[in-house]
């Protein structure tokens, strides 16, 4: 069993404020018992291998995030190409779609998040799709709304679900977009490249944001009290590449709603539930003497523990607790 955790750690003082008042019993008996794994390796079938995720804080900056990483490499695939992992026609072979995995020139897929634009005073920022309550109907609606825009540009755009929609196109295939989950919470010109291609990118989201402006779904979703959609964001770029088969790789990511809402107290709740649970059985495992691994992920970084012997003092020394609050720090 390996355990990866998306957003177990964040940069923010109030992340670091919320990660200090933390108390994860299994957690910190895990992480004094066991080993930060070496170098090297492949993340799903090499007992002591580490996903190298850089050495430094521009690695908050990166297109795709370090989780995003930590699985790609898992399913054998190359990460090298920041921004181009083809997470898109993963995800859209899991909604039902059929990306052909077959064909080594054929085109990109993208997912094509519908979104709301928060524009501030110094700032545009986009919200997390998972806060708009967009049921299936209305998702259809606007899809179907921004088909013909897309159809214009030689895009094909297919539906998923309510919040994932995908985009499929030659240029897409090389294209790097940054992950949502870099841009969700956060400004939106910092992720916006200079790639020669992003440029009828962003000439669809205008198109898009006029579109839906006007559309009347929006006037209704205000009138109740919802935010309205009124962007697109293009992630998940690259051409559809088949994933290695992962049945020990387990990915929780209860932590990631709270962590892009900023809301600390609800993040605190979730890892307390999943000290409880995921992590506490990955412990239980590891004293049977079966196979585990555990992979933290932030916004920089991501370390991956083994379970270690331990000699006759350790065993002595009984059932010691790490310190949490550096670890997550320095994710």
């Amino acid at each position: 069993m390996h355990l990866v955790l998306p957003f177990a750690g964040a940069l923010s003082p109030a992340a670091a404020h919320a990660a200090s008042t933390l108390s994860l019993p299994h957690l910190e008996r895990l992480l004094a018992r066991w080993a930060t794994a070496p170098p090297g390796g492949s993340a799903s079938t090499a007992p002591n291998a580490a996903v190298d995720t850089g050495g430094d804080d521009d690695e908050a900056l990166t297109l795709s995030a370090p989780h995003e990483r930590v699985l790609a490499q898992a399913w054998g695939w190359p990460v090298d190409a920041d921004g181009l992992l083809p997470l898109a026609a993963h995800q859209a072979l899991a909604d039902g779609l059929a990306p052909d995995f077959s064909d080594a020139n054929g085109p990109g897929w993208a997912l094509l998040s519908p979104t709301h634009w928060h524009v501030g005073t110094d700032q545009v920022s986009l919200t997390d799709p998972a806060q708009l309550a967009l049921d299936e109907a209305a998702s259809r609606t606007l899809a179907d709304a921004l088909r013909p825009l897309f159809d214009d540009e030689g895009f094909a755009l297919h539906w998923g679900a309510a919040t994932r929609w995908y985009a499929v196109h030659p240029s897409l295939a090389t294209l790097p977009t940054a992950s949502l989950d870099r841009v969700a919470g956060r400004n939106v010109d910092l992720w916006l490249n200079s790639h020669p291609d992003a440029r009828r990118v962003r000439r669809l989201q205008a198109g898009a944001q006029m579109l839906l402006h006007t559309h009347p779904l929006n006037d209704e979703r205000e009138a109740a009290g919802l935010l309205p959609v009124n962007s697109v964001w293009l992630s998940g770029t690259g051409r559809p590449r088949a994933a290695a088969a992962t049945p020990d790789l387990q990915c929780d990511d209860r932590l990631r709603p709270p962590a892009l809402a900023e809301d600390w107290a609800a993040w605190a709740e979730a890892w307390a539930t999943l000290d409880a649970g995921p992590v506490a059985t990955l412990l239980a495992r590891a004293d049977a003497g079966q196979p585990a691994a555990l992979t933290l992920c932030g916004e920089r970084h991501a370390r991956r523990f083994t379970p270690q012997a331990q000699g006759w003092w350790q065993r002595l020394r009984g059932q010691r607790r790490a310190s949490l609050l550096p670890v997550l720090e320095g994710l």
